[in-house]
């Protein structure tokens, strides 16, 4: 069962991304749509406040992104990159897109790695990332049961 406190932290973070997150998308789609790369900046620069505002709500809650939230924000991310970069091989892009489209990946993959930085340090943040082995000094094999 749900705590209150976990309730209360799950609605401030759907709201967030509710409001901020869906009118960032909408703003770089018409950004897009009016081949105007402001107007998609302007959009990014919602998505990066709504990615900001959540950070700040785990920081209030003292917790980190859970595992739902990950795999939704890297499947997000790696869906809109093959349909950028599947844009940009079939040549339908125009310049304003393209730039709008590195923008946006550009700014999210930085904020991944500052996010990193700040959460866990430099240290921890490769941690995060690196499976540390097993001492096999006395079995070579010991890890693989």
């Amino acid at each position: 069962m749900a705590t209150p406190i976990s309730i209360e932290r799950n609605l401030l973070v759907f709201i967030i991304w509710a409001c901020l997150g869906f009118l960032g998308l909408g703003i770089i789609l018409e950004g897009f749509s009016r081949d105007t790369w402001v107007i998609s900046a302007m959009g990014v620069t919602l998505i990066v406040l709504a990615f900001s505002a959540h950070i700040v709500v785990n920081g209030v809650f003292d917790t980190g992104f859970t595992r739902g939230e990950t795999a939704l924000g890297m499947g997000c991310y790696g869906l809109l990159g093959l349909t950028f970069i599947f844009g940009a091989f079939t040549g339908k892009l125009s310049m304003s897109d393209l730039y709008s489209g590195l923008i946006l990946f550009g700014v999210l993959a930085l904020g991944l790695i500052v996010y990193l930085a700040t959460r866990h340090g430099l240290r921890g943040a490769f941690s995060q990332f690196h499976i540390k082995s097993i001492n096999t000094e006395t079995d070579p094999n010991e890890g693989r049961k």
